[in-house]
């Protein structure tokens, strides 16, 4: 059994070997940003800088979307919350895990946004990733969301 944040995962089979994955001894990367305006441009370009390494990058807008979503969630813990927040990203086994936790404690919620100027982040992240959370984890919770890595191969499994 492979152990991630203390959660069990199943072993991977072998419908896991053609999936693109991060060279060896890479596949984890957790960074912490102080609560200014300019950390959700560095986190961004972490996930940009991290998943070229991985070489995930250009995998069907994978870093495009990545970003993106990284975005909403780290502009969400700064309006939110106001408090630091830790960007983690991970890569294993087809899937491209993006978690940023942050001290607040008020639940995202999607929002039909309609014509409003706000309240889009948490609708694009459900429409563009495969599947999204939020748990509460102590003083603060983490949100979540997953994207695929395998580009068009995940469509015929």
């Amino acid at each position: 059994m492979l152990h991630l944040y203390g959660a069990r995962f199943p072993d991977p089979g072998p419908q896991y070997g053609s999936y693109p994955q991060p060279p060896m001894g890479a596949g984890h990367l957790s960074v912490e940003y102080d609560p200014r305006p300019s950390a959700v441009r560095e986190a961004r370009a972490e996930v940009r800088r991290q998943l070229e390494g991985w070489g995930l990058a250009d995998l069907d807008g994978l870093a495009d979307v990545a970003e993106l979503l990284v975005s909403e969630l780290a502009t969400n813990a700064l309006v939110h919350s106001a408090s630091r927040f830790r960007l983690t990203l991970s890569a294993a086994h087809g899937i491209l895990r993006c978690e940023v936790r942050d001290h607040g404690n008020r639940v995202p919620r999607v929002l039909d946004a309609g014509a409003s100027e706000s309240g889009r982040g948490m609708f694009l992240v459900e429409a563009l990733s495969q599947r999204w959370g939020c748990h509460q984890d102590g003083p603060g919770k983490t949100v979540w969301f997953e994207l695929a890595t395998c580009g068009s191969e995940c469509s015929r499994s």
